[in-house]
């Protein structure tokens, strides 16, 4: 696998890099795209197929980058997949916010055969599934559920694209092509070891918070506890509700319980009149508990260490790092050790809007698919 960025202010200029880096057009299977929202997504992606002929890609837009040299912004991050290794099948998800899950088996099952017929051959190897989003479609929950639905126990990761911290539009990639309210399911077929990792830092505590007045459609929750919902949160969590912001809410986060597990349910923004928009589903009567940050630096080390050992040393992490995390990092300086971590192991991606983790959508949280060399199965 090659890894390359390039931060030209132009699409073709910043193609023209990446070409020039990553050499013989004919050894690539496949292409993984995270670009920063500076490029403009339409001409990107047929400049993609342009520069690339005959090579498949996938990707979207992003809150931040995670490149070769580490984190980054209003960069283009490129991760080729070659040929001799790596099988690749993908397909458009449409018109998420219309998406059902009835529709998860027209979409992955003549994926699956497409795939079956290209590895029918092959001695060795496993697959694993992932997703490029739109991180403003509110949808990702339904779409997550009718694709691992369908594809069983294969694992699934991916992230929400970004828009920076515009939230206003992001775009995904595929076959030449810049699409709104839609995804891209991308199905890798691999003769190399491959780990799933997901790493967060908070924990809960004992303060509680109900959703007492909600929309669920958009995500807004307008009452806490029977109060004005920004007041209710940040008299729960110690912050002025006249101050609420993204760094606010990168700090201090919500969780919801799931299964005898806590997950995070953050918030993107607090609104004009004082309601709050969510990254995840949200709902009236839903119970949130305030929680309390744990080392990020010292959770994320561990789960990156525990999965470079389990794939016999990465060749390459494919991240997706929610941008609340990079926000979190940075005020509480610690991210330049956890950009240190990303460069010891070899993480390519971006920060999202949202991180898919098997059959979850979640917030706060750090998932990705770490591959091995192939001498590791040896």
């Amino acid at each position: 696998m090659v890894t390359v960025s390039a931060h030209a202010d132009c699409v073709s200029t910043a193609l023209d890099q990446i070409a020039g880096v990553l050499g013989d057009p004919g050894a690539i299977g496949f292409l993984l795209v995270f670009a920063s929202p500076v490029y403009d997504p339409a001409d990107l992606a047929a400049g993609l197929t342009d520069r690339f002929p005959g090579i498949g890609h996938a990707g979207g837009t992003t809150a931040g980058e995670i490149g070769p040299e580490g984190l980054d912004e209003g960069s283009l991050v490129v991760v080729a997949l070659p040929r001799d290794g790596f099988v690749v099948e993908a397909a458009l998800l449409p018109d998420l916010r219309s998406f059902t899950v009835e529709q998860g088996p027209e979409i992955v099952w003549p994926l699956q055969s497409r795939l079956a017929r290209r590895t029918a051959g092959l001695a060795e190897g496993a697959t694993f599934a992932m997703t490029f989003l739109d991180g403003m479609c509110r949808r990702e929950e339904v779409v997550v559920a009718a694709l691992q639905r369908c594809l069983d126990n294969m694992p699934l990761v991916g992230g929400s694209c970004g828009d920076g911290l515009d939230f206003r539009n992001t775009w995904v990639f595929h076959d030449g092509q810049a699409w709104n309210n839609a995804g891209i399911l991308v199905l890798i077929h691999t003769d190399h070891p491959f780990e799933l990792i997901r790493s967060e830092h908070f924990e809960p505590t004992d303060v509680k918070l109900v959703v007492t007045e909600c929309d669920g459609e958009t995500r807004t929750v307008s009452e806490i506890n029977a109060e004005p919902a920004s007041l209710a949160y940040a008299e729960a969590v110690g912050l002025d509700g006249a101050t609420l912001g993204p760094l606010s809410f990168a700090s201090h986060p919500v969780l919801v319980r799931v299964g005898g597990e806590y997950y995070s349910r953050s918030i993107q923004k607090m609104n004009e009149d004082g309601s709050l928009s969510f990254f995840c589903a949200i709902d009236t009567g839903v119970v949130l508990t305030a929680a309390r940050p744990v080392d990020l630096v010292g959770a994320l080390g561990r789960a990156l260490g525990e999965v470079d050992k389990a794939v016999g040393g990465i060749e390459a992490l494919i991240g997706f790092d929610c941008v609340l995390r990079r926000l979190d990092a940075q005020n509480r300086q610690v991210i330049r050790q956890v950009n240190d971590l990303y460069l010891k192991h070899r993480v390519v991606g971006f920060n999202t809007y949202g991180e898919q983790y098997r059959t979850m959508h979640l917030n706060q949280t750090f998932t990705g698919v770490a591959i091995g060399r192939r001498e590791a199965l040896r």
